[in-house]
Parts: C-alpha cells; structure tokens; sequence
C-alpha cells in the first residue's frame, strides 16, 4: 500500500481464536445474511492447525481440499471476495506427498503439511506466475523460489496459491483503488463487503480473516501489512527490514519493502516468522512469546497518533487500560517527533528513486520468452497499449514520475534518504523511547475504512496511528484486534526499536492472550445492514 499522505493524516502509504464475535458490543446486525462462517479445521488457528497435523487428527491431503473448497464457495462465489487470486495446482499432490512422509517418520518441520497463501508479488518455484496483479506479468513463471518461501518449504509449509493485492504494491498511482487489480479485480473486506480492504496485501489480509489459508504472507513498504490487518481483523507483524531476504520479491523500495506474516494469532506470526527469517542470528519467535512480559514495563502511548475518531480513542483507551491490569506502566507521549515539513516530500522521493532502480533490476531478471516489458519505460507503453484494462479505473501517475529519475548515486535522493531515516529513527522511535525511558510504543493502527470507491479512488478518514514512522525506519510493528466499530475491527499496535522483532511480537501476544478480540467476518453487504444503522438511515418515519 504505497502511496505517501501526509504526515499529519499518518502518512500512511496506500504502500488465539475467538469465538465468533468474541468481546464485541457492537449491536447484532438486522439482516441475516448467509452463514459463510468457517467450519471444522478451516475455523481454527495456525498453531491449532499444525498441531492437528503433527497428531494425525487431520491429514493435510484433507486440509488442502477444506481450503480449495472454501475458496470456490467464498472467495469466487458465495460472497465473492476476490482474494485469492490463483490456486497452485501442485498443492494436493504436495498435500499427499507430505501425509507420506509424516506416516514414514519423516517430518519436514513445525509447518509440516500447514497450507499458506502468499501474495502475489512473491515468487515461488511452483506453476504459478508472479503478477503483481498486471497484465504484463501475467505468465512470470520463474521457477525461483523467494528465499522466505524457501523457508517455508523447508518447515513443511504448502503454497496453496497467490494472494490478489493493490497492482504494483499501490504504488502506480495517486488516485489508486486499495485491492484492485487488472488480473484479479477488487478485494472486498469480509466484514462489511462494499469497505476497502486497505493497503497492497488487501488480499491477504481479507483471506487470512476469511480462512482461506491456515497463514498468509503479505509485503509492507509503509503500511501494507498493518492496515490490512487492522481493517480484516487479524494479526499482521511487519519484521525489522532486512530480517527477511527480499529476493525474488517484486519491489518497490531497497531501504524500506519487507516479507510480514498475516494470520488470526500472534502465535501463527510467530511460527512463519521461524520459518521467514533469514539470516545468521537466528532467533525463536515462537520461544520468546511471553504472556507475563507486560508487568513491570514502561509503555509509551503516542497520543499524538490517536486520531479523532472517537469510537477508535475509546476502544485504544480500554486497550491501554489491559496493559496496565497487566503491570505496565503507562507513559503519555503527547508530540509528534516529525515536525519537518519538508518530510513528506522527501520521503515520496525515496520511494520514486528507488521504485524506478529496484523495479528495473527485477524486470531484467524475469524470464525473457514471458516478460516482454524488461523496463518500467516499456511497461509504461504496455499500459498505454492496454488502457482499457489497465487504466480503465485509474492512472500511472507514480510511473510517469519515476521513470525520468537518475540513478541511485543522485545527491537528491541520498540527502533524502538520510534526512527520512534520521527523522523516524535516530530523531523518532528511538528519541521517544529514550526521552520517556519506554520499553515499547502503542497507537491504533488505523482507521474504520472508507467504501470502495470505482469513481475516486480510495477515500479515507482521518487516519490514525504510527505505523508510517516504524516503516520508514524499518523498525517492527504487530497490529492485534482491539475490537470493532459497527462490526468494522480495528487493531492495537505494537512498536519497538531496531532488530526488537521477538519483543514486540511478545508484548502482542500478551495483549491478546488477555483480550482476544478477534471477530469472525460477518460477510454484511453493507454497513446498513447492521440495526444501529439502518434505522436512522430510512428516517423516524419509516422506521
């Protein structure tokens, strides 16, 4: 999700299981709409998949075949979601051969036989292009395997298909559709299907919630793992950058892209983080989670980040209120450490200089005999020689102004790059931490969305929390659910200082082993259908 607001709408770049509804108050909906509730192993967690699997209770032949049925009868009909954009057509074979094993002795790892969907702007060795959602990549079968899905493979996991997403990450155009894309249409968000699923990994946030795959992988340059997250109602940690290799990964930013996991628990996080991670200093995640960390640390709550929403200061209210029944100490954060306002146009020219490099890089890679476009020139012509389809609904604004930008070695661009990295890092997270002697930083994670909107574009509310600072730095950053606004969830954000990964994923798991907020999608087709709305939306009159 990748396109630069301003800093003072958050600057956010458009770059445990609960039972259903568990802790909302959110009045019950007037309609009845058709059940698509997850059943049986669909309905349960990553953790509580694998271990079914590692117990013989199910076997992962038959998981394969409840996740390929959920995905006809939710994602390509039934509600239609339109977040899965392709099925591996190995992925029952690899399902058998995996069962195989597992009755041989042979256990690959804690993922073993644990299907999971990846965005598609991830490769992958399998019979399945890498798209980025366009035309022109519609048959990139590479045969590589993305070091982070190497991981994957090597811990059990099953790549059951590609994730649909914003085209290019978001980052074409200014006035883009959050979920669209030419190959695999718009997302919709489960919860209330006409609402924005939010960000470039739109799929994969709306197919984690949905239950499309035990586990997702999303791709976050500012806010594509966290806003997807918070909107679809599931866990979403964006790692420090560089913790997971972004080779074989369609790019938008050298200093900024990083590989996060989507999934319904900070424990399913955790264990595709073991398996995602790459590296030397390898570190546990799933060992490190603490459910007792709270107590006795200092908390910074960045009021500054709460937004104007008051239903959303409500429920982060109730959320700080749980760390300090935990032990915490809470620690008010009032400014905004960012006050330069040259900031947000520095750090678009970031993004515009490194677009252009890594995404020329990547093209040039590709297969030649399937990827005729080897420039972001000759994919500007491409999309011009397709505009029916490819800009139908918006334009290539980002591309036209990326494309006449010099090289990497431009004093523009460095002196941009370095004034960015100072203001989030050495002046941001890490100032606040140590000015207020904080162990970790808290703010929602974002707003209720807007509707999709064909017509404008995305159109977005006052847009609340930090996670843009902890992007630009590339410092980690986990959304958990805090509970729902008109059955609209919105997450609780954790963030923390460089290489901190294993920490803010603790601090997550403690706040949602004490709440467990996650609501179920309830597939509405529209807020209206929710009775505390409908009302006063036909008039006392006709009520």
């Amino acid at each position: 999700m990748n396109k630069l607001i301003s800093v003072s709408a958050a600057a956010i770049l458009l770059a445990a299981c609960s039972p259903e509804n568990a802790g909302q108050t959110d009045t019950e909906s007037v309609v009845e709409s058709a059940s698509y509730a997850p059943t049986g192993w669909t309905n349960k967690s990553l953790p509580e998949i694998a271990a079914a699997l590692q117990s013989g209770e199910v076997s992962s032949e038959d998981m394969v075949k409840a996740y390929l049925e959920r995905i006809e009868n939710v994602d390509r009909s039934g509600p239609t979601l339109q977040s899965v954009l392709s099925v591996n057509p190995a992925a029952l074979d690899e399902a058998r051969a995996l069962d195989a094993r597992r009755a041989a002795g042979d256990i690959a790892g804690p993922l073993h036989g644990v299907p999971i969907l990846l965005k598609d702007n991830i490769e992958t060795k399998d019979q399945l292009a890498t798209t980025a959602g366009a035309l022109a990549l519609k048959d990139n079968i590479t045969g590589r395997d993305s070091p982070l899905v190497a991981g994957l493979r090597d811990a059990g996991a099953i790549v059951l298909g590609k994730a649909n997403l914003s085209q290019w990450a978001n980052f074409r155009s200014n006035d883009s559709m959050s979920g669209w894309t030419a190959l695999g249409g718009q997302v919709r968000n489960p919860h209330q299907l006409d609402r924005n699923p939010c960000g470039s990994s739109s799929g994969s946030g709306a197919a984690a919630a949905a239950s499309m795959a035990a586990g997702t992988v999303g791709t976050e340059t500012n806010g594509s793992v966290i806003c997807p997250s918070t909107v679809n109602g599931v866990v979403g940690f964006k790692p420090t950058v560089g913790l997971v290799s972004q080779q074989y990964i369609i790019p938008i930013s050298s200093s900024q892209d990083t590989a996060g996991p989507m999934t319904k628990s900070v424990k399913g996080a955790a264990m595709l983080m073991n398996a995602m991670a790459t590296g030397d200093a390898k570190v546990d995640y799933v060992a490190a989670l603490d459910a007792g960390i709270l107590d006795g640390k200092r908390v910074g709550v960045l009021r500054f980040a709460e937004g104007s929403n008051a239903d959303i200061i409500a429920l982060f209210n109730a959320a700080v209120a749980e760390l300090e029944a935990a032990g915490a100490t809470v620690v008010e954060v009032a400014d905004n450490p960012i006050t330069d306002d040259d900031f947000g146009a520095n750090s678009r020219q970031v993004l515009y200089h490194e677009f252009k490099a890594t995404l020329n890089d990547y093209l040039a890679s590709t297969p030649e005999d399937a990827v005729k476009t080897r420039t972001l020139s000759q994919l500007i012509a491409f999309n011009l020689a397709n505009a029916d389809i490819e800009l139908a609904l918006y334009d290539q604004s980002i591309f036209d102004i990326s494309v006449p930008l010099p090289g990497l070695d431009d004093p523009v661009y460095i002196e941009a790059r370095d004034m960015v990295q100072a203001a989030t890092r050495a002046n941001g997270i890490d100032a606040m931490m140590a000015e207020h002697s904080v162990d970790i930083l808290v703010s929602p994670s974002g707003p209720v969305p807007g509707r999709i909107d064909a017509i404008n574009g995305d159109v977005w509310p006052s847009f609340p929390g930090a996670g843009w600072i902890a992007a630009i730095a590339g410092y980690p950053h986990v959304s958990v659910p805090m509970g729902t606004v008109h059955g609209m969830p919105i997450g609780f954000s954790f963030i923390g200082a460089k290489d901190q990964d294993a920490k803010v994923l603790s601090y997550g798991y403690a706040y949602e082993q004490r709440t467990n907020l996650r609501a179920e999608p309830q597939y509405l087709p529209t807020a209206e259908a929710r009775e505390e709305i409908a009302g006063p939306m036909k008039g006392y009159l006709r009520r």
